[in-house]
C-alpha cells in the first residue's frame, strides 16, 4: 500500500479509538472543536511566516486531525463521513480546473481564477460572486478577498496608477473630514485601507503578509527599547521620548545589518 495511505488509514483508526475510549474526545462536539480550529490555523500562520518548517508540520498534523475529528463525528450522526468529504474535494477540483481535466485553455494564473468564478455561478450554483466570502473573515483579509473574487469577473482596475490614484483621492478625502470633524471619518478611513489593501493586489503583494511583517519589525525594535532600559537599570517607563528614540535609531540598524 502507498506510504500515504497507510498514514491516512491509521489516523482514521486512531480517531475511531478516541471516540470510543477517550472520555474528553467523546465529548467533543462541532462547536467545541470550532475555537480550537482557528486557533490551530493561527498557529500554522505562525509558523509559515516564521518559515518554521518543523511547525508547519506538526500544525498542518493538528489541522488534519481536525478534519478527520468533524468528519468522524458527522458520520457517528448519519451526516456525512470523510469518503464524502474527501469525494465532493476531489469533484470540484477536477471541476475547477476543465483547463487539466477538460478542453478549456488556460494559459495564465489570471485565466484560471476567472475559470473559477465562472465555474461557481454557473455550474455550483453560487448566486454572487462574493457569496463564498466568509463573514467572519478577518476585515483585512475580506478586503483582499472581495477584491480578487470581482477581478475575477473583470470588474478592475486597468493598471496599478489608476489605483494609486484612487489611494490619494479616498487620502484626501479622509483629510477633508477631519478637518471639518465630521461624522463620515470612519467611513472615508475605511476606504483608504480598501484602496490601499487594492493597491497591494497590483504589486502583488498581500496586504496580511506586509503587515504582519511590519507588525514582528515593530515588536522587535519596541522590545530592543525595553532590553536597553533594562540594561541600563531603568523601566521602559523611565524613558523619555528621546531616549526611546535614540534605542528605536539603534534597533533599525540592527535590523539593517541582518
Amino acid at each position: 500500500m502507498d506510504e500515504r495511505l497507510k498514514a491516512f488509514e491509521r489516523l482514521l483508526s486512531i480517531m475511531d479509538d478516541l471516540r470510543t475510549k477517550c472520555p474528553w474526545d467523546r465529548e467533543q462536539t462541532y462547536d467545541s472543536l470550532r475555537c480550537l480550529t482557528i486557533e490551530e490555523t493561527y498557529e500554522l500562520s505562525d509558523a509559515i511566516v516564521e518559515k518554521n518548517y518543523s511547525d508547519m508540520c506538526k500544525e498542518l498534523g493538528d489541522l488534519m486531525l481536525h478534519v478527520v475529528f468533524y468528519s468522524k463525528i458527522a458520520e457517528e450522526e448519519e451526516r456525512f463521513d470523510i469518503t464524502q468529504v474527501l469525494n465532493q474535494l476531489c469533484d470540484k477540483l477536477v471541476r475547477r480546473h476543465p483547463h487539466i481535466y477538460g478542453n478549456v485553455e488556460s494559459k495564465t494564473a489570471d485565466q484560471v481564477l476567472q475559470n473559477w468564478e465562472k465555474i461557481k455561478l454557473q455550474k455550483e450554483g453560487n448566486r454572487s460572486v462574493l457569496g463564498g466570502v466568509p463573514k467572519s473573515l478577518p476585515a483585512l483579509i475580506k478586503a483582499f478577498r472581495i477584491q480578487e473574487k470581482v477581478s475575477g469577473v473583470g470588474f478592475d482596475w486597468n493598471n496599478r496608477d489608476e489605483v494609486w490614484d484612487k489611494v490619494q483621492e479616498e487620502i484626501s478625502e479622509l483629510q477633508q473630514e477631519v478637518s471639518q470633524n465630521s461624522d463620515n471619518v470612519e467611513d472615508e478611513m475605511g476606504d483608504v485601507f480598501f484602496a490601499l489593501i487594492n493597491y497591494c493586489r497590483f504589486l502583488n503583494l498581500n496586504p496580511e503578509d506586509a503587515l504582519e511583517k511590519t507588525n514582528r519589525k515593530f515588536i522587535r525594535r519596541f522590545q530592543y527599547i525595553e532590553q536597553q532600559a533594562k540594561a541600563s537599570g531603568r523601566k521602559i517607563t523611565d524613558l523619555n521620548l528621546e531616549e526611546m528614540e535614540a534605542y528605536w535609531q539603534e534597533a533599525k540598524t540592527q535590523d539593517h545589518s541582518i
